[in-house]
């Protein structure tokens, strides 16, 4: 806990620094947060997003000055790494569907036994009021492992994807459903500017279309139904045999068990996103083993 609170404490430290840096010099036309609109049913996401909106003001103001050390950063690493069958091991303390999981997390322990239990990526939350995460959650799983690190919270304004690669993430969520209009060619563009990499998270069919429009790279397709917070399966197999190839599948949200892995994989998914089974665990890396081998076996590669 007195780690966890430190290295907050060091995280806002260096904001309050961006932020005092002064009026931003970007090159890039701003638009302000309200002009990123929401689809009209976000389900559970609703109320989420709309504080998302409100508390991107804080890092806003400093944007010139995370833009410029996401710049200097070396390209982050890209997709490949998850096609044939691999695992993301997430890690987070609660969240709205699943409650608290685990609240006394040590994000960076139990990264380095994801990895070294043969995750190809690690997945942070770094949301606080609803998932007990935050940005000094990423930092310190950044310096615990060499496996490309994903930032998962809710992007709602580029700027939020500068500070993801300055915080040390590889790659960026973005949720469909999330953004409206030019918004979210304008979060891949700026994915771009920032050397970064996202997955693109989409719930149905329409989303799906979106995504593939805008020339996404990576596609997670998420099983859970953002009105109910129910999860379906189904749902992967149904949205995966409309993506075209050459994009790399994610499987995300309600997998509880190798035979769901082994399953998800035999639909087409390159790679399989697990949190809460892997946080309700005593030995999160056990099961996180199980279902490396489920998937490399499920894809026909080795681990």
């Amino acid at each position: 806990m007195r780690r966890r609170q430190r290295n907050a404490a060091e995280h806002e430290a260096r904001r309050a620094e961006l932020s005092d840096a002064g009026p931003p010099e970007d090159d890039v036309p701003r638009r302000p947060p309200s002009a990123f609109s929401m689809t009209a049913d976000l389900g559970a996401l609703g109320p989420i997003v709309e504080r998302k909106r409100r508390e991107v003001e804080a890092i806003r103001c400093g944007r010139g000055a995370i833009w410029a050390k996401a710049e200097l950063l070396p390209p982050a690493p890209g997709f490949e790494a998850l096609r044939g069958g691999r695992v993301i091991a997430e890690l987070k303390r609660r969240s709205p569907s699943g409650g608290a999981l685990r609240t006394d997390l040590d994000v960076g322990a139990v990264a380095a036994a994801y990895a070294g239990a043969g995750a190809r990526a690690i997945s942070v939350l770094t949301d606080g009021p609803d998932f007990g995460g935050s940005p000094a959650d990423l930092e310190a799983v950044r310096a615990t492992v060499t496996i490309p690190v994903l930032r998962k919270d809710f992007t709602v304004d580029p700027v939020q994807i500068a500070e993801s690669r300055v915080l040390g993430a590889d790659w960026v969520l973005l949720i469909v459903a999330v953004l409206e209009g030019g918004a979210l060619d304008e979060c891949l563009e700026a994915v771009r500017r920032a050397g970064a990499h996202a997955l693109v998270e989409v719930h149905d069919e329409a989303q799906l279309e979106r995504a593939v429009v805008a020339g996404a790279a990576c596609v997670g397709i998420n099983n859970r139904d953002l009105r109910t917070l129910r999860t379906d399966l189904g749902t992967f197999s149904r949205l995966r045999r409309l993506l075209p190839d050459p994009s790399v599948s994610v499987a995300e949200s309600g997998v509880r068990s190798a035979a769901d892995v082994t399953r998800l994989v035999g639909e087409g998914a390159d790679a399989v996103l697990v949190g809460e089974a892997l946080m309700r665990q005593e030995d999160p890396a056990t099961l996180c083993a199980e279902m490396v081998a489920a998937a490399a076996a499920a894809a026909g590669v080795s681990r």
